[in-house]
């Protein structure tokens, strides 16, 4: 088999590890941050300082009796995880986690792929994610959890169109669909999030209400809802719902960093005189360190804001977010043309 593919395999095999073992011990950074926020100690029995309490809960999760109820549809509810697991996975594909390698003469770029329309990519796929929670909430054949699966798929419906819009006015800065094309235009200070400050608010908002994160946690809200789109499962197809929240977040947190922050790319880091591979590594430990920073401000804001009632949800969503995407389209435009004038002059 030819190097190349070989080194793909092995990369995609070693990103969907990673982005599985960041997800896993998410749950931890989450306990300490919110024990540290609320003045506790957290997690600090299952190993030294906690650190194997996720190793625990994951066990906990596959010893326990796995329940499907009798007038549930049983292919569907067993469906529903699988497909919100699926697709919090297949994000990660076009997100370049580095600039390239090289290795006995040859390049191996340090992404899965890269397909020229990678950010229609990430919103098809985040799409279908719905999907997902909303068979689940259905196929429970319980109201608590058709009540989370229909506030889930109306969430994000409104709220994916805001984002859409805040990621046009980025097309228009940047002229390209392509992530790797989004970053590589970010070297030294040229971050798009000095560029585009109102579009990356929007996005981040945004990207609280898709991974369903505090404020935006309408679908599972407890004391409305018992447990929302996934109170009648258990074991492991519970642990798929909850892992793949935080693999969104992990997600998300990479896809910000690589619109927004420049990726891979930090300043004066190609004025160090490194050898090429040693660069590269060294673009992948920040980009890590910008996505580590906003999972801790998923982590931040839901400790720190309490949860929105849904009329203040929609209201936010419609009547505040669209708007304010459509008036940042329109400065853009605006702005893209005038320096279109200028250089015309």
């Amino acid at each position: 088999m030819d190097s190349y593919l070989i080194f793909k395999f092995i990369f995609a095999f070693a990103v969907f590890a990673i982005a599985l073992l960041i997800a896993t011990y998410s749950t931890y950074a989450e306990r300490k941050v919110a024990a540290f926020m609320q003045d506790r100690i957290g997690p600090d029995r299952a190993g030294p300082f906690g650190i194997l309490q996720p190793i625990a809960d994951a066990v906990k999760m596959f010893m326990k009796e796995e329940m499907i109820p009798a007038q549930s549809d049983k292919f569907l509810f067993i469906l529903g995880p699988c497909i919100a697991m699926l697709t919090a996975c297949m994000t990660s594909v076009v997100v370049p986690w580095g600039s390239s390698l090289i290795l006995n003469g040859r390049e191996f770029p340090l992404q899965i792929t890269d397909i020229n329309i990678g950010i229609l990519y990430v919103f098809a796929v985040v799409s279908i994610g719905v999907y997902g929670i909303m068979i689940g909430g259905w196929a429970s054949n319980n109201k608590y959890s058709l009540l989370g699966a229909i506030r889930a798929s109306s969430q994000m419906i409104s709220y994916e169109l805001a984002m859409g819009m805040s990621i046009i006015a980025l097309v228009m800065t940047t002229g390209t669909l392509s992530i790797r094309e989004i970053v590589d235009q970010q070297q030294g200070w040229h971050w798009n999030v000095f560029y585009q400050p109102l579009g990356f608010l929007l996005f981040i908002i945004c990207a609280f209400a898709e991974c369903n994160r505090t404020p935006f946690d309408l679908p599972e809200c407890e004391t409305e809802l018992v447990g929302g789109y996934h109170t009648e499962y258990s074991s492991m197809k519970l642990g798929f719902y909850l892992f793949a929240e935080y693999i969104n977040m992990f997600v998300s947190s990479a896809i910000i960093a690589s619109l927004y922050f420049g990726g891979y790319n930090f300043p004066f880091i190609s004025s160090l005189g490194l050898p090429h591979n040693v660069e590269a590594l060294l673009g992948v430990a920040i980009f890590f360190a910008k996505i580590f920073f906003f999972i801790f401000f998923f982590m931040w804001v839901r400790w720190t804001i309490p949860r929105f009632r849904y009329d203040q949800l929609m209201h936010l969503g419609w009547r505040v977010m669209i708007p304010l995407a459509i008036l940042n389209v329109l400065i853009t435009g605006v702005v893209s043309l005038w320096k279109h004038d200028l250089l015309k002059w």
